[in-house]
């Protein structure tokens, strides 16, 4: 499909001197729903390479910039630049009690902001520096933009820790959970519903599949310190194709989000094993995503730990974390913006806690 540009995009310079929330409102004003971020890629782009201590590459709608300093350490901050569709709620607006509103305010465009103020404004850090703004976060994963870098040019990627500025209300989230979704199938025999015995019920068949569903009892376990906590949960059922019929085939997906403890083939194992005794005519994984361990045990991220306070808690959702884990990078997810506000119509971010996020993030690279 053609991308359709959107309207009213800003024909202004992002200006890398405006402080965080006032960078972040410019950001939102630049719509970039997923597949529509090439305006806001274009102006970030032309944003950093105004800056003289970093080198920057662009694949697609994806922008990274590094600092080549020879330090011991590189580390990487991380960020989308595309949001979900809009809600009636672009342009942005500061309000009198300093919330700032609008589509990306808190997923993650303050996140964005962030990163793009310590690169206009921390030209010899401690430890060398990459920067990645990255497109379509928000759909499907074969889409998505770091994933693609990491697949066309991995060494752009190449780092001992890495920061993803998604929406944690400035907490360190460690590592993330992972993602399976299998689609369990019954089969039956069709038949008139008024003659039920003379078929099969697949609907009727697939009730020890919610039954098991009903008594799982989730793991709690403790990963680098971090405790997670699983879910194995029924998100769609589908059978029937008339109210007169005896439905033939009845389809439960499941969803299990599991700790960062497991690998994707533990996982699928687990959920295999634990239907085994139900009666399951197909078992197919629809969708998987591998989780990612916290990582807190590195050098660089007990530094990071120490400069941005309070206690680190476990992710329990999955982020791209675990893209950078795969290619043996540990990484945490750091930003301001409650995750409880992400995608909403009344999305926000508190104003004051965006440049706090900031100096954090400064003082932990320039100590």
């Amino acid at each position: 499909m053609p991308e359709t540009p959107p309207e009213n995009v800003p024909d202004t310079p992002l200006d890398l001197t405006l402080d965080a929330a006032r960078l972040t409102a410019r950001l939102v004003d630049f719509p970039s729903v997923s597949g529509q971020e090439k305006p806001l890629a274009d102006a970030i782009e032309a944003a950093l390479r105004t800056l003289p201590h970093l080198t920057v590459d662009r694949y697609g709608n994806n922008v990274v910039a590094r600092t080549n300093l020879g330090r011991a350490e590189r580390v990487i901050l991380a960020g989308h630049i595309d949001t979900v569709p809009i809600a009636d709620n672009v342009p942005s607006r500061l309000d009198e009690d300093g919330v700032l509103w609008g589509c990306g305010t808190c997923d993650m465009k303050s996140g964005i902001a962030v990163q793009l103020r310590i690169a206009a404004t921390v030209p010899a850090p401690n430890r060398d520096l990459t920067f990645v703004f990255y497109d379509n976060e928000e759909v499907a994963a074969h889409l998505n933009g770091l994933g693609h870098v990491a697949a066309a040019h991995p060494d752009w990627l190449a780092g001992d820790f890495a920061v993803l500025l998604e929406p944690t209300d400035g907490q360190v989230e460690g590592g993330c959970q992972g993602t399976l979704r299998v689609l369990l199938r019954t089969k039956g025999e069709r038949a008139h519903s008024a003659r039920a015995w003379m078929g099969s019920n697949a609907i009727h068949t697939a009730a020890p599949i919610l039954a098991k569903l009903a008594a799982y009892e989730p793991r709690k376990p403790v990963v680098d310190g971090l405790e997670y906590h699983e879910g194995l949960n029924a998100v769609r059922i589908e059978g029937g194709v008339a109210t007169n019929v005896i439905p033939d085939s009845c389809t439960v997906t499941v969803n299990f989000r599991y700790a960062p403890d497991r690998s994707e083939e533990e996982a699928v194992a687990f959920v295999r094993d634990y239907f085994a005794d139900c009666d399951i005519d197909e078992f197919i994984v629809d969708d998987h995503t591998g989780g990612a361990r916290p990582g807190l045990t590195h050098p660089a991220a007990k530094a990071f730990m120490a400069a941005v306070g309070g206690l680190a808690r476990p992710k329990f959702g999955w982020t791209d974390v675990s893209r950078f884990s795969a290619l043996g990078v540990p990484a945490v997810n750091y930003s301001p913006g409650d995750p409880l506000l992400a995608h909403k119509a009344d999305e926000r971010v508190r104003a004051s806690d965006i440049p706090i996020a900031e100096e954090r993030l400064r003082g932990w690279l320039t100590s």
